[in-house]
C-alpha cells in the first residue's frame, strides 16, 4: 500500500512539473480604464510615488508598511521602496522611463515573498474629454511561477489588484 501511495505521489509531482515546464517563459497582465480627466492630471498620480498612497491597491494592505523614497521626487530615477507584512512583502520600484503626459515605465523588483524583477508600464491615451489608462506588467516566468501558474494564472493572481488600483486612480483623478 505504501509503495502505491509513493508511486501516486511521484506521478502527481511529475505531472505538475511537466505542466509547469510547458508554461510560457514570460507573462503579461494588462488592465485598462477610462478616466474623465486629461493625461496631465493623471500623470502626476502615476509618475510621483509619493502619490501612490492615494490609489495603489497595495498601500492599504499594511497600515504599518515602511516606505522609502530616493532620487528625484518624480519621473525618471525616482525610487520607492517598501517593507511590510506578508500581504505586501518587500521590494523596490524605479521609474526608468517617463514620457509626459503619455507613458511611465517602472522597474519593479520584489524581494519578498518571491524574488522577481518585472516591468510595469502605464500608458495614457487622450480621447476627447477622457483618457484611457493602460496598466501592464510583464516579466519572466521563473520555475516557482510556472508551478503556481498550473493552478492559477498570473492574470488571475494580480489582475483584480490592477482593476482595484485603476478604479481608485479614476476616483482620485476625477475629484
Amino acid at each position: 500500500m505504501l509503495k502505491k501511495i509513493s508511486i501516486a505521489i511521484i506521478v502527481i509531482v511529475a505531472v505538475i512539473f511537466g505542466m509547469a515546464m510547458m508554461q510560457p517563459d514570460t507573462f503579461t497582465v494588462t488592465r485598462s480604464t477610462t478616466i474623465k480627466a486629461p493625461p496631465e492630471k493623471i500623470m502626476p498620480l502615476v509618475a510621483d510615488f509619493h502619490n501612490w498612497q492615494s490609489w495603489s491597491p497595495w498601500e492599504m494592505l499594511d497600515p504599518n508598511m515602511q516606505r522609502g523614497f530616493s532620487g528625484p521626487a518624480s519621473g525618471t530615477g525616482a525610487v520607492y521602496t517598501w517593507t511590510g507584512n506578508s500581504d505586501v512583502g518587500r521590494g523596490r520600484m524605479e521609474i526608468t522611463g517617463h514620457e509626459p503626459p503619455s507613458k511611465v515605465t517602472i522597474k519593479l523588483e520584489f524581494v519578498e515573498p518571491i524574488a522577481s524583477t518585472n516591468v510595469t508600464e502605464f500608458t495614457l491615451v487622450p480621447q476627447g474629454e477622457t483618457t484611457t489608462v493602460n496598466w501592464t506588467m510583464t516579466g519572466p516566468m521563473q520555475l516557482i511561477t510556472k508551478i503556481m501558474s498550473v493552478f492559477s494564472s498570473m492574470d488571475k493572481m494580480i489582475g483584480k489588484d490592477f482593476e482595484k488600483g485603476l478604479a481608485q486612480l479614476k476616483a482620485v483623478a476625477e475629484k
